[in-house]
């Protein structure tokens, strides 16, 4: 049986090498919105100046816990694996702006009043200078990441185990870790979070060469079809995180690992092997599809926030004020050239009909995806854990800004009252840096494609 296997993967391959499975073309599902749309603006005109903006100090550090312990299961530690490790900054090496605790969460103007405030309560002045008005705005402002705005799990950055590393010097790529405790992952994600009965299958790679596995993929699809937009659009979210990383890893995979060099490069196999229509029993282009309406989803996002970075207290704060005004800038311009993108998801068509029906689905998935938040505390390789919680935490500011519509509108009317919408610097460091990633991966099907267009 082995044998027979292993025949036929090697027929897929060979017929693989004469066709392009990655030329995912037409319009994309749920959206008016085409694929070779996203990818002359992506490639072409957003791509270059994003990664410019993330090489900045301001996005490159990102504070993050990789020492929670696994909510739901035990994990083995695969601290063993080298390529696994992360390592974090020394206290100096991060800007002494972003470093101070003040900092964390608010513009300079804004920390400039909360430290007076701060003062004035130390010296017993607050109950006789904050009218009752004042202090109740003040502690509004404060709980701003209430719960119950979150998506996603959000680590406390006061915490001892919480450190800062540097994403530059830690790059998201294949480092070994695969097998049952990566699948688990995925499997958990899947299975128990994105509103799928037990007794749906989900099509999967090891059911390609199985007799029952044609039925059990038109079984899947057609319940999802059945599902409202809404479940349908969370499962193909998750489906084109799963898909980005996948093409991280095949793009930067560890191709020569000997005494005098580590080389990092495209892995053409393994690409094939995660995205091959027939190697992956047809799933392959559909995930590739899901990933660009993940790009559609965040870049609505990044549009729909430009209020609330235009605003003359948001900074980029990192204590050097010329470099922080030049990245201010550098931001907007993205934000505006996001802004202009002629085919954007239409996010009205969510939640719409019975309201108290459409808050309930929304609860739901918003508490679905905080779930799955949760689960990058057990992956088990601390990179893969560092990459998977800031591009879920990511995804997950991405859906709070897509429905904080009314909140965001409020800002410029916003006057005595501290606005009710805001984003932390763990949430703008984590949405920029998550869209950076998906915006390499629809680079990355270029290269791609290029280089299997010469082995043909």
């Amino acid at each position: 049986m082995k044998l027979v296997v292993f025949l036929l993967l090697l027929q897929v391959s060979g017929s693989a090498d004469s066709r392009c499975f990655c030329q995912v073309t037409g319009d994309l599902e749920d959206c008016a919105c085409d694929v070779e749309t996203i990818d002359g603006f992506n490639n072409q005109r957003l791509f270059p100046k994003l990664q410019t903006l993330l090489e900045s100090d301001y996005f490159r550090f990102y504070k993050v816990n990789l020492n929670k312990p696994c909510p739901f299961w035990t994990v083995r530690s695969h601290c063993g694996l080298k390529d696994c490790a992360v390592k974090p900054c020394n206290p100096n090496e991060v800007p002494e702006g972003i470093r101070a605790a003040s900092h964390n969460k608010y513009s300079a103007e804004a920390n400039e009043q909360l430290g007076e405030c701060e003062k004035a309560e130390h010296l017993g002045a607050v109950d006789v200078s904050l009218s009752d008005e004042t202090r109740e705005a003040l502690q509004d402002w404060s709980k701003h990441d209430d719960d119950a705005e979150r998506f996603c799990e959000v680590d406390d950055e006061e915490s001892p185990d919480s450190q800062y590393v540097d994403l530059l010097l830690n790059p998201e790529r294949f480092t070994g870790y695969r097998g049952p405790e990566a699948w688990h992952i995925w499997n958990s994600i899947y299975e128990e979070n994105c509103f799928k009965p037990y007794s749906i299958k989900r099509p999967q790679n090891s059911n390609v060469f199985q007799s029952s596995a044609g039925s059990e993929v038109r079984t899947f699809y057609s319940w999802l079809e059945g599902q409202c937009v809404e479940k349908r659009a969370f499962y193909r979210l998750i489906s084109g995180l799963h898909a980005s990383i996948n093409t991280h890893l095949s793009a930067r995979y560890l191709l020569d690992d000997s005494w005098f060099q580590k080389k990092w490069g495209h892995n053409v196999s393994e690409f094939r092997q995660r995205f091959d229509s027939e190697l992956t029993g047809g799933e392959g282009p559909k995930r590739l599809r899901n990933l660009y309406f993940l790009y559609l989803i965040e870049l609505r996002a990044l549009a729909k926030a430009l209020p609330f970075f235009q605003q003359s207290s948001f900074q980029l704060y990192t204590g050097r004020p010329e470099q922080d005004q030049k990245h201010k800038e550098m931001l907007l311009h993205i934000l505006q050239l996001s802004r202009s993108f002629p085919l954007h998801f239409n996010e009205t068509s969510l939640f719409g009909g019975d309201e108290k029906e459409a808050a309930k689905l929304k609860e739901d998935i918003r508490l679905a995806f905080l779930n799955i938040s949760r689960i990058m505390d057990c992956v088990g390789c601390f990179k893969c854990r560092l990459w998977g919680k800031l591009q879920t935490q990511g995804l997950g500011t991405a859906l709070k800004i897509l429905f904080s519509e009314r909140q965001i509108e409020a800002l410029h009317t916003s006057s005595v009252r501290r606005p009710s919408f805001q984003l932390s610097r763990q949430e703008i460091v984590s949405l920029l840096n998550a869209f950076g990633r998906i915006s390499t991966s629809i680079r990355e099907l270029k290269n791609f494609r290029s280089l299997l267009a010469e082995e043909r």
